[in-house]
């Protein structure tokens, strides 16, 4: 009898082994997730289940007067066959975002280069540069950025002084939009401080053996100084994109839509929609667009990276670096 037992006893114990490491194996994941619950949390009540439902309701015909009756993808086809106001937000959005994402760019990359040098107080030039982007997209900003260009507006005044007649630029559908742009390129601090710190790991050697061979600062800037930053650009890019297709406070506040549309950009038509309409499933379709629109800028960006974008880890770069 203990012959037969001894088998069963091994396995026992063997088993207990295997269960003891499996649980002590487990005991790391499981306190990490206790560690990441709160935001676990958070993300799936605030950002996965509204999301799942606002794909939903994208299929209904949703109007929080009525109860909810399912359509199918009759909001789609709406959206794409009869809604003239769409196609005027999706012209008026990509027309912002080719404007205001480039230009933008090139005015935090020229300040990026004009701070990175060791001058005594220069800590204090970045801080003043860096703050208008710590209170971009507020209200207050919009609002002060409207009694500049009004009619009589600050920057009407300035033009009197040299004999210029201004103009309502945030009235005149020629000029509106491009107020907004000129906000948002103003608010570059953010993208700034990233290129700084990205012109800061370019080694100096770089520069120091093409000033020996005789390179210009233009062909330092063309060779050495996009090549080592072009991942930082890529990043600012991307990041640039997204925000300016998702631009709404300051369209809303400056110009409400602006004259003749001019300024309806495509989060503003979705607001609309949603909280003046009161259409929440036809808006709730209007969101879903938007997001495959920036998807789908952003996988082309990406594509096209391996052409213009250098890492430093890579055997021979980039091409077209």
């Amino acid at each position: 009898m203990n012959r037969a037992a001894g088998p069963a006893i091994q396995a026992a114990s063997g088993l207990k082994k295997k269960r003891g490491a499996f649980l002590k194996r487990w005991d790391a994941p499981i306190a990490g997730y206790l560690f990441i619950m709160p935001w676990l949390i958070g993300f799936i009540g605030l950002t996965a289940y509204p999301m799942l439902l606002s794909l939903y309701y994208s299929f209904t015909d949703y109007t929080l007067m009525e109860p909810v009756q399912w359509v199918g993808f009759r909001n789609y086809e709406r959206i794409f066959t009869i809604d003239e106001k769409f196609a005027q937000s999706v012209k008026v959005t990509f027309l912002y975002v080719l404007a205001s994402v480039p230009l933008k760019l090139i005015a935090a990359l020229a300040v990026a280069l004009i701070l990175n040098k060791a001058v005594r107080g220069i800590s204090a030039y970045r801080t003043a540069i860096y703050f208008p982007s710590l209170i971009g997209g507020s209200i207050a900003v919009s609002l002060l950025w409207r009694n500049i260009f009004g009619v009589d507006g600050f920057f009407n005044s300035v033009l009197a002084l040299f004999g210029i007649e201004g103009r309502g630029w945030i009235t005149n559908p020629d000029t509106a939009l491009w107020s907004l742009i000129l906000l948002t390129v103003w608010q570059f601090g953010s993208s700034m401080v990233i290129f700084l710190a990205g012109l800061k790991q370019i080694p100096k050697d770089l520069y120091e053996a093409s000033s020996v061979d005789g390179a210009s600062r233009w062909m330092q800037f063309r060779k050495i100084t996009l090549p080592m930053l072009s991942p930082t650009l890529y990043f600012n890019l991307v990041m640039g994109i997204i925000n300016a297709f998702q631009m709404f406070t300051s369209a809303f506040v400056i110009t409400n839509g602006g004259p003749m549309n001019s300024t309806m950009v495509y989060a503003m038509y979705l607001y609309e929609r949603a909280f003046s309409s009161y259409q929440l499933g036809y808006a709730s379709a209007l969101a879903w667009v938007m997001l495959l629109m920036i998807v789908a800028v952003s996988v082309t960006v990406a594509a096209t990276s391996k052409y213009w974008v250098f890492y430093e880890g890579e055997a021979g770069g980039r091409k077209g670096a």
